[in-house]
């Protein structure tokens, strides 16, 4: 099965570190992620740009709305991913504590399924 593992933290956090905390921190994230593809488990590895560039999309009623980010309501950002295949919820959980982000944010394990099988519930 595969899993993602969404690295969600504090959006100002990273304003607050040196480069020198930013970099040591870069480095733990890269050795954990070359542990995982040295394991065989890791599919693919991005961080992602502050919420500061990002938008947000939304069409309602035929319209299509554009949101400017960063966003005053939003606590937590999503600062990155790993996405893993061949473990079950377990060891993905596992990994996931294995994280050096675990330490500044908090680490969300996702399976990846699609969003409508069909089947009742």
């Amino acid at each position: 099965m595969s899993y993602v593992l969404l690295i969600v933290e504090d959006p100002a956090q990273r304003a607050t570190r040196t480069e020198a905390e930013g970099r040591e921190l870069f480095a733990r994230m890269q050795q954990f992620g070359e542990s995982l593809a040295a394991e065989g488990k890791l599919v693919h590895v991005e961080s992602l740009a502050g919420a500061d560039t990002a938008v947000r999309v939304q069409r309602r009623a035929g319209a299509t709305r554009l949101i400017d980010g960063p966003y005053a309501e939003a606590k937590e950002m999503i600062g990155g991913f790993f996405l893993l295949q061949g473990v079950g919820r377990d060891e993905a959980v596992a990994i996931a504590g294995r994280c050096p982000a675990a330490d500044w944010a908090t680490v969300e394990v996702r399976a990846l399924a699609p969003c409508f099988d069909g089947s009742a519930r």
